[in-house]
């Protein structure tokens, strides 16, 4: 009786002990939970004018496989996976895998000191049911980070393990006590550079861009553990790469992000940035799995919200959008698999799959921030 006593107050105390980490390093992160709303997502991505990160600039080229790596001179950075799969007995799931990296002032320290802050969050979404879980730690003090030699990002026991200097091929682990996955990653295809050698614009007039990469073309295997029941899966990923520095400024309101496996076999990336009492600026590219891509501007994109929905927690979302190219014949009509897809993390937004018919069909992901 007394041993047993003695585990439950070391567990209780273990439980204390984790429950103030997480909130000391909150605290480190020098805004409030609270602070960090839908409108107001510049918070976390806007520059701190006391701290001196690296800017973003065009003639510092991405460079592979050294740019799948850490960027720790930069303010913010982020591993953003996504996958459309299908199990053997035909139902379909959909993933999303997010490694998150903020610096909270430019000091290199270890340690407790440490100013990166780790957030992961995974995506396990159904027709009828999501999957979700978030979590947040601090660099230094090996709970969170990433190496290059080879390729780990990770934050716990959430990791993404690759065999060489790129994620490719790896393996994929995450989960808790409601599910679990396990997915191999291979290349099936290139890596694309956006804008001008991966410098990537974000606005006409202002200096706002990132470094920013596609990996479109990525197979994927593997097994997911729902409720206790398990799921052998294949099918289609995608990774984005971004970094950067003031990546947000006072009149900007958010973005709407796309990605598209075509059934012609090319990939499709649109984007436009809302600035207020400015027209929205738009980027994007159509790349094949041969290396050939087009890369798309204002002039050749148009993406137009065709009804807005009521989510249950009150919120008026344009989740069925129109998307031409007309110099590519493409025109999508865009469609929520779920449209219950608000997601309540630490910056809060809209993100899930969707399918496209029209010209070409299609599946992929949609994302909007800033509501």
């Amino acid at each position: 009786m007394a041993n047993h006593k003695q585990k439950r107050s070391s567990k209780i105390i273990w439980l204390l002990l984790v429950g103030i980490a997480v909130l000391f390093s909150l605290l480190f992160l020098r805004f409030s939970v609270d602070e960090v709303v839908p409108d107001n997502v510049s918070v976390l991505l806007s520059k701190q004018s006391s701290f001196i990160f690296e800017p973003v600039l065009p003639d510092n080229p991405v460079e592979l496989p050294r740019d799948y790596s850490i960027h720790p001179e930069y303010q913010h950075e982020w591993w953003y996976f996504n996958a459309n799969l299908i199990s053997e007995s035909g139902e379909t799931f959909a993933v999303q895998w997010t490694l998150f990296r903020l610096a909270t002032d430019d000091r290199e320290t270890r340690g407790w000191k440490n100013p990166q802050i780790y957030m992961a969050h995974v995506v396990i979404t159904s027709k009828d049911q999501r999957w979700i879980a978030q979590r947040i730690a601090r660099g230094g003090i090996g709970q969170a980070g990433v190496s290059g030699q080879p390729f780990r990002s990770w934050i716990d026991d959430w990791a993404w393990q690759g065999i060489g200097r790129t994620p490719f091929p790896g393996n994929i682990l995450a989960g808790n006590d409601e599910f679990k996955l396990n997915l191999a990653v291979r290349k099936d295809g290139p890596a694309f550079l956006q804008g001008d050698k991966g410098y990537s614009k974000k606005h006409d007039l202002l200096p706002i861009a990132s470094h920013y990469f596609n990996v479109p073309f990525i197979k994927v295997r593997g097994e997911l553990y729902l409720d206790g029941n398990t799921f052998k899966v294949s099918g289609n990923g995608w990774l984005d790469r971004e970094w950067s520095t003031d990546l947000f400024v006072k009149e900007q309101q958010g973005w709407d992000w796309f990605s598209f496996n075509l059934d012609d076999g090319r990939a499709l990336m649109v984007s436009q940035y809302r600035h207020k009492n400015q027209q929205p600026y738009l980027f994007g590219s159509i790349m094949s799995p041969d290396g050939k891509y087009v890369l798309l501007g204002n002039e050749d994109i148009v993406m137009t919200p065709l009804s807005e929905s009521k989510l249950e927690n009150g919120k008026r979302l344009p989740l069925r959008w129109q998307i031409k190219i007309k110099e590519q014949r493409i025109n999508l009509i865009t469609e929520p698999v779920r449209e219950e897809q608000w997601l309540p993390f630490l910056v809060e937004y809209w993100e899930g799959p969707i399918i496209a018919s029209g010209s070409h069909k299609a599946k992929g992901f949609m994302e909007l921030v800033g509501y």
